[in-house]
């Protein structure tokens, strides 16, 4: 099947390449049918409470391969994402949150306090859903925030819910980092989405022995190259941990054992790992492409 919608690429994904691994993170994969299925549940129990074609979800998660099924899951369910910065203040996630209207987020159970905090800040009330293993109890929680965990993901179905997207309905929203005055919120259907997934699969000859590196996290534009792009085509998408954007030689060590075909980052980590990942001992022979964006390169 040709994809329609950006959920389509994880349900074709299913269909072809079923046992392939889609993502991975720190030595763990979750396989093309995997993820559709937990993108199933997760849309399923959205829609539960209340999610509707058109409302924004924030996804506050940590890099891993929980990001993946939190964002085609809640495109799944007729909502479109906004990834949420991990690192940023509490008060800028809450203008943001305000700002595109968000009352329900996925999260993690690590981050069940941050949450609260956010919630408050916005003056409202809110649903969570926690994406990893761990149940965070149900609507007896104190404060505004309803939470739902691993026992109501798990009661969902394994099939997507009876959702009609349109091409031209909105995506997902991306905040700029408001350097030149406040951040504001960029939106994106599902048509430019794949358009742009097409058209940089394309370019690049994108297939199914490749292996991406995903670099920038979930509130970078940079990140649908590896979200979007890898799965159109079949490849795997190994997400880099937190923790080894600030050790270069980490960096180059896990490419090379990941046997990364395809490299794409700001060009800061690249002169990081050229200076100080110790690139002389790694056996990086597997990368074709090395692309760089977002800030100029220092020649």
């Amino acid at each position: 099947m040709k994809p329609q919608t950006i959920p389509d690429i994880i349900l074709r994904g299913a269909e072809q390449w079923p046992d392939k691994e889609a993502f991975r993170c720190n030595g763990r994969g979750v396989s093309y049918a995997g993820l559709a299925e937990r993108c199933a549940q997760l849309s399923g129990l959205l829609r539960q409470i209340g999610v509707r074609a058109g409302d924004r979800v924030g996804v506050y998660v940590s890099k891993s391969e929980n990001a993946a099924v939190a964002i085609y899951g809640a495109m799944m369910a007729g909502a479109a994402y906004v990834p949420l910065d991990p690192r940023a203040p509490t008060s800028r996630i809450s203008t943001a949150a305000r700002d595109a209207d968000v009352d329900v987020f996925i999260t993690e159970q690590a981050r069940a306090g941050k949450i609260e905090a956010i919630v408050e800040e916005h003056r409202g009330s809110a649903s969570a859903v926690v994406v990893d293993a761990v149940a965070a109890g149900g609507d007896s929680e104190p404060g505004r925030v309803r939470w739902f965990g691993a026992d109501e993901l798990a009661s969902q179905s394994s099939s997507p819910p009876a959702v009609t997207l349109r091409s031209n309905d909105l995506a997902y929203v991306m905040y700029t980092s408001g350097s030149t005055g406040a951040p504001k919120g960029i939106m994106h259907t599902h048509s430019s989405g794949l358009a742009y997934a097409r058209a940089a699969a394309d370019l690049y000859g994108v297939n199914t022995e490749d292996r991406l590196s995903n670099h920038s996290p979930l509130h970078f534009d940079m990140s649908t190259f590896d979200y979007f792009a890898g799965p159109l085509s079949g490849a795997t998408t190994v997400v880099i941990p937190e923790a080894y954007s600030v050790l270069p030689a980490s960096m180059t060590q896990l490419a090379a054992d990941e046997r990364l075909t395809i490299w794409y980052s700001v060009p800061l980590a690249l002169v990081q790992m050229l200076t100080r990942g110790v690139m002389e001992e790694r056996d990086l022979s597997s990368l074709r492409w090395v692309l760089f964006g977002g800030e100029p390169f220092p020649p």
